[in-house]
């Protein structure tokens, strides 16, 4: 690989750290750049995962306050989150390249629908916040497993079906709902991550471009947080999403 070509990934781990930071959904971006590089799609959303790992952290401690007495759900949502993340990596490992490959275009139009939606998801909960909802932790175990399962398997839009379980199952503000699927995310991506870094098809080389652009677009991002459109760059990486969707499948024909 180039040098051209590690700048490039660097730029993209740039912009998805700003993109999460802002807006969510960064992996639609990274992902396709990756792609283009010539790495296979497995190994990519396997390399995509650990490079990006770092950026949860950052997500993750900035909301810390915001966990105050969420110590009990942590306690009893953490260990099926993360066994349910486990398990979607498992399945992707086991998938196989080609089938995963298939799998891509439909993939991107999945998290691109949920992006799309997320900021109908946001009003919803702020709405159900107020009306005071009742909580049902039945409902919050299956449906935070579910999501991980698919945050495990693929990632991008993992974030939005998990905040939307929560919402489904607790009435609580957003900004504490949205600390608790950060903390959530933090540890089943580090579980996937250290899964795929065992057993996965890892390009390491790209691994420490990828996080540390990540880790630079993150920081650069949350200070612009004030100066920028979440919705605005939202779309934009749906539009992205849409557009790299369109050309696998093309290719597909």
């Amino acid at each position: 690989m180039s040098l051209s070509q590690f700048a490039l990934i660097g730029l993209a781990g740039f912009a998805t750290g700003a993109v999460n930071a802002l807006a969510g959904g960064g992996s639609l971006i990274s992902f396709p750049v990756l792609l283009a590089m010539g790495v296979p799609p497995l190994s990519a959303n396997v390399t995509n995962t650990i490079g990006l790992c770092p950026g949860y952290l950052g997500a993750a401690l900035a909301q810390r306050r915001d966990l105050h007495h969420q110590a009990a759900r942590l306690y009893v949502l953490l260990p099926i989150a993360v066994a349910c993340s486990v398990g979607g990596a498992l399945l992707l490992l086991h998938t196989g390249e080609q089938a995963f490959g298939r799998a891509v275009p439909w993939l991107i139009l999945g998290a691109c629908v949920l992006l799309s939606v997320q900021q109908r998801l946001r009003g919803w909960l702020e709405r159900r916040e107020a009306a005071r909802a009742g909580v049902s932790l039945a409902l919050a175990l299956p449906l935070v497993g579910a999501a991980n399962v698919y945050g495990g398997y693929f990632g991008a839009g993992a974030s939005v079906i998990v905040l939307a379980a929560l919402g489904l199952s607790y009435t609580d503000t957003l900004p504490r709902l949205n600390a608790l699927k950060q903390a959530l995310s933090l540890a089943t991506n580090c579980a996937a991550a250290l899964l795929f870094a065992v057993s996965g098809p890892v390009h390491w080389r790209i691994v420490p471009v990828l996080a540390a652009g990540a880790l630079v677009g993150g920081a650069w991002g949350g200070r612009l947080g004030r100066r920028l459109s979440p919705p605005l760059l939202r779309r934009v990486v749906v539009v992205l999403g849409l557009i790299v969707a369109a050309i696998y499948l093309w290719r597909a024909r």
